[in-house]
């Protein structure tokens, strides 16, 4: 059950009767509620209050409601904040564009009041819910976590349990807090054949919003980094057993190894066995002559 009195919720609205009235409603149900009368104060409002969720129209004089949201996915300090668009246009373009830009619902007019609460309702549970999971998994003990997936991936293609050198695991992220829920699902998952929709699904955003903002702070897109964390598995695994390619794709979560061997070798520049060979822990150095 949501704690509606912790959740401050911002409405921009340039229309003075339905911003108040959803004001007026929505605090009658417990919400700490702000409003905007156009897309330049509200944009500011956020800035300053940070609020829970974001309710804007679309349709507004000088900053409509696209650029709004556009401003607020580009400023670091609201660019999580959850966002419900409300507005009179209903086409499949204007959803789409809506959705391709990070909104988190679409709500056309005329809605009534219980429908508005039931999207916010729905929204912040999902995201406390998130929240909740990733604390429970991660922060509570994220060493056992990790160290018993890699350890799970090493005995399944023949690694010893034990080694010091077991699977590398997230130094290869870069440590940015806002992405740590994007990173830390990714390392726990990466050799289960999870795709962008997955990561996306599991962290409470649209899979175009998630690859713009992952790329913006990272430079990379979001299946760029599950390839990253596969092959570093890959080396490891390649330099440490003697298993075949095909069962180490497959531990990585690959379900085709000329897919897995393909993006190897785009990475590295050689197949997997030619890589092994002057890789592989044991193997014969090559002796430089000068």
């Amino acid at each position: 059950m949501l704690n509606e009195l912790s959740n401050k919720i911002l409405v921009i609205e340039d229309d003075n009767v339905t911003r108040n009235l959803y004001l007026k409603g929505l605090k009658a149900k417990g919400f700490d509620m702000i409003g905007a009368d156009n897309g330049h104060a509200g944009y500011q409002q956020a800035r300053e209050h940070i609020p829970d969720l974001v309710i804007c129209d679309i349709m507004m004089p000088d900053m409509d409601g696209y650029q709004v949201l556009d401003k607020l996915r580009k400023d670091p300090l609201t660019e999580i904040i959850p966002l419900i668009f409300l507005t009179g246009s209903s086409t499949k373009a204007d959803v789409r564009k809506a959705m391709e830009l990070g909104a988190d619902d679409y709500l056309t007019k005329p809605s009534t009041l219980d429908e508005l609460h039931n999207a916010i309702a729905i929204r912040l549970q999902k995201q406390a819910t998130l929240k909740s999971w990733w604390a429970t998994k991660f922060e509570k003990a994220p060493k056992s976590i990790f160290a018993d997936k890699a350890t799970a991936i090493a005995q399944s293609v023949g690694v010893a349990p034990d080694t010091e050198d077991n699977i590398p695991s997230e130094s290869i992220f870069p440590c940015i807090p806002q992405l740590k829920e994007i990173f830390d699902f990714i390392e726990a998952h990466y050799h289960q054949g999870i795709t962008l929709c997955d990561v996306a699904e599991a962290v409470g955003y649209s899979p175009a919003y998630l690859t713009n903002r992952v790329a913006r702070q990272t430079g990379e897109t979001v299946n760029c980094w599950i390839v990253k964390r596969r092959m570093v598995g890959a080396r490891f695994l390649l330099q440490n057993n003697n298993q075949t390619v095909e069962k180490i794709a497959k531990a990585l979560g690959y379900q085709d190894v000329s897919h897995f061997s393909r993006q190897f070798r785009q990475h590295h520049g050689l197949p997997p066995q030619a890589w092994r060979k002057e890789h592989q822990i044991g193997s014969p150095k090559p002796v430089k002559l000068w």
